[in-house]
């Protein structure tokens, strides 16, 4: 998977806390990750608007 990694420490670290989220737990619902994730690192629209790409993404390439 080649996704462009955004500037900005608090994207970057929700990006790896819902992958790990997800590895933990493949079923788990994305919005409800993409929302925790957005109170936990303070993300703004455009931050949660990636995030939830990035994991829908995710999950399309694990299905595969």
């Amino acid at each position: 998977m080649s996704t462009i990694m955004p500037q900005g420490e608090s994207i970057r670290r929700a990006v790896k806390w819902v992958a790990e989220q997800l590895d933990e737990n493949p079923q788990a619902s994305i919005a409800t990750l993409v929302n925790e994730a957005s109170l936990r690192f303070d993300l703004n629209p455009q931050e949660q608007h990636f995030l939830m790409n990035f994991c829908k993404e995710r999950q399309q390439h694990t299905d595969d």
